[in-house]
């Protein structure tokens, strides 16, 4: 084994297989079984706790998809993959399974899993798989390599893995190890002491810190390298990479890169951070808390779930699609609904499957196919008005200054980090109605679709009936009364998963531009609410004099006047005492 500790994460719904195979590695040495879980929801959030205390906890993924059998569970276990794999690009993945299907293995090596194992795989050879996938390789069973690597590709990677690893110096595994590790360490450090420095408003003299640090750093990367490479090593490796056929050099320099870039598992990046917290925040219940119904209700809470994942996993390739094409940030506005649509396409299509088919009517339809003609009122009714996408954007892809009530906070300031995640929240619930409203328009009360994604408490006609008269209940009054009195007021409504469940929110925005664009009823609202603005003053006062008057009425007037009565009645009450005692002590006198 590696001299570099082997910690996984194992996922498995098997009990008896989950606690069998944890005691048999940890009798293992270099070997740790940081976590053992049942679920692949539970596993992240595993993950994104990891994420954000201590990156190095897991170095290797090793799963079974679901129960291994149901074709279902095959293709959740896949989709899990791809959401895994985009939140944590460089967190290798080695698939343990009772699948044997050709088809399925190749399907989950285009999907980013790195190694395959069949259950049954004697402990020595599963270890050595192990490592090698935890080290940034692959691993593929003996009975696969022929199918899924070209054999020449299998030679020249055996001849680079053969000089990379043979060396003559006694010492030189040990030293190539202490030097990696410490240049991962130095470059952790760098990219914290670089984005420190591309603070805006930094003061000067924390500036020449930092900046003097960086230079530190550099100094000691090169050191290092000096020192724990000999010359003979370099010599060989110099050798070597000249003697390559171009197509061997390139793969060389590929695996070396692959094995020298520090795991995405860290939480450096701005937008690893950004989706770990979210990431966190969807293991939380999903039901609806506010008085706003929402397309996504109708759903069960663990299809909800798989839908935000996967919305939040396609968006994470956008993203990385953007950096890859070095969009402008001016051009980011103006691609801002394609951007939406594409994202409800990919979202709609990988949710459904693409080749999924129902029975409708006397007819098979594919489902998805029947499903996106539908964008033209999705983009109108939903995806247009989803506020903030290119501060959201800009953030992520530009590590632009959030404004926030007016005032401007830096990308690692947590008052920007906290309305970043309200936005990206808010975009995953939104997208995720836009994926459920064609289908609730055309195909609600089929029976197939009831059973596969609805809830209990909306499954008969009815329900459903009196869930969609709601629903067009709330577009109208959006259209009409909330979204004018929301300009008018200068926010943003913002949906936003909370613990008890998905909550509602606002945030301040100017919206002087709308405000003027406003036409028809929704201008008729903002004008009486104007007019109440301007009236309930005067009238406050108004009332305020009346009420006045009528307390000094009341109190000053009727009241003392009352008073002066009773006082009355009360004194003559006691001088009619006094006249009789007076009377009867007089005749006791003449008796």
């Amino acid at each position: 084994m590696s001299d570099r500790p082997l910690k996984l994460l194992l996922i498995d719904q098997d009990p008896i297989f989950r606690l069998g195979l944890r005691v048999a590695l940890e009798a293992i040495p270099n070997l740790e079984v940081t976590g053992v879980v049942e679920t692949n929801t539970a596993a992240l959030q595993i993950l994104a706790e990891i994420a954000q205390e201590d990156p190095n906890q897991v170095n290797l993924v090793v799963l079974e998809f679901g129960n291994g059998r149901s074709t279902t569970s095959q293709q959740l276990g896949l989709q899990f993959c791809r959401q895994l794999k985009a939140l944590y690009p460089n967190l290798p993945i080695l698939l343990l399974s009772s699948v044997q299907e050709q088809g399925l293995l190749l399907a989950a090596k285009s999907v980013g899993i790195n190694g395959y194992c069949p259950k049954g795989t004697p402990l020595p050879e599963l270890v050595a798989a192990m490592q090698e996938v935890a080290d940034g390789g692959d691993y593929w069973f003996r009975d696969m390599e022929a199918i899924t690597t070209p054999n020449s590709l299998l030679h020249s990677t055996d001849a680079i893995n053969r000089v990379s690893t043979h060396s003559p110096l006694p010492f030189s595994k040990l030293r190539n190890n202490l030097r990696l590790s410490g240049i991962a360490h130095i470059e952790a450090t760098l990219a914290a002491v670089t984005a420190q420095l591309q603070v805006p408003g930094l003061p000067v003299l924390d500036r020449a810190i930092l900046a003097g640090q960086r230079r530190e750093l550099l100094a000691a990367r090169w050191l290092l390298n000096q020192l724990l490479v000999s010359s003979q090593e370099r010599q060989e490796e110099n050798v070597s990479v000249a003697d390559e056929p171009p197509q061997a050099a390139s793969l060389s320099s590929a695996i070396q890169q692959r094995q020298t870039v520090p795991p995405l598992l860290s939480p450096g990046t701005l937008q690893s951070a950004l989706f770990a917290s979210c990431v966190t925040k969807l293991q939380f219940p999903l039901r609806n808390v506010t008085d706003i119904p929402l397309e996504i209700d109708i759903f069960r809470e663990d299809k909800k779930r798989e839908l935000l994942y996967l919305i939040l996993q396609k968006l994470a390739e956008q993203l990385d699609e953007l950096r890859a094409s070095q969009i402008d940030i001016n051009q980011l506005y103006e691609v801002k609904f394609s951007l939406l649509r594409e994202l409800w396409q990919a979202a709609i299509t990988d949710y459904f499957g693409k080749f999924s088919r129902i029975k409708l009517g006397n007819q098979n339809i594919e489902l998805v196919n029947y499903l996106l003609p539908s964008i033209e009122v999705v983009q109108r009714d939903i995806l247009n008005k989803i506020p903030l996408i290119c501060d959201l954007y800009s953030y992520l892809i530009f590590q632009t200054e959030l404004n926030i009530d007016n005032t401007s906070y830096p990308v690692v300031s947590a008052e920007a980090k906290s309305q970043a995640l309200m936005i990206l929240e808010n975009l995953l619930i939104q997208v995720a109605n836009g994926v459920v409203q064609p289908l609730l328009n055309s195909l609600a009360d089929v029976e197939e679709i009831k059973h596969n994604f609805y809830g209990r408490q909306l499954i008969s006609t009815r329900e459903i009936e009196r869930f969609r008269n709601d629903l067009s209940w709330k577009y109208r009054l959006n259209n009409y009364i909330n979204e004018p009195k929301a300009v008018f007021e200068s926010r943003y409504e913002l949906f936003v998963i909370a613990p008890r469940g998905i909550a509602i929110t606002s945030v301040y925005a100017p919206r002087n531009e709308e405000l003027v664009k406003l036409s028809n009823i929704p201008l008729v609202v903002t004008l009486l609410l104007e007019f109440s603005d301007a009236i309930a003053p005067r009238l406050k006062s108004l009332l305020a004099i009346v009420g006045s008057g009528i307390v000094f009425i009341l109190t000053q007037i009727i009241g003392r006047g009352l008073g002066l009565i009773g006082r009355g009645i009360l004194q003559g009450i006691g001088s009619a005492s006094l006249i009789e005692k007076n009377f009867r002590r007089n005749s006791d006198r003449f008796k």
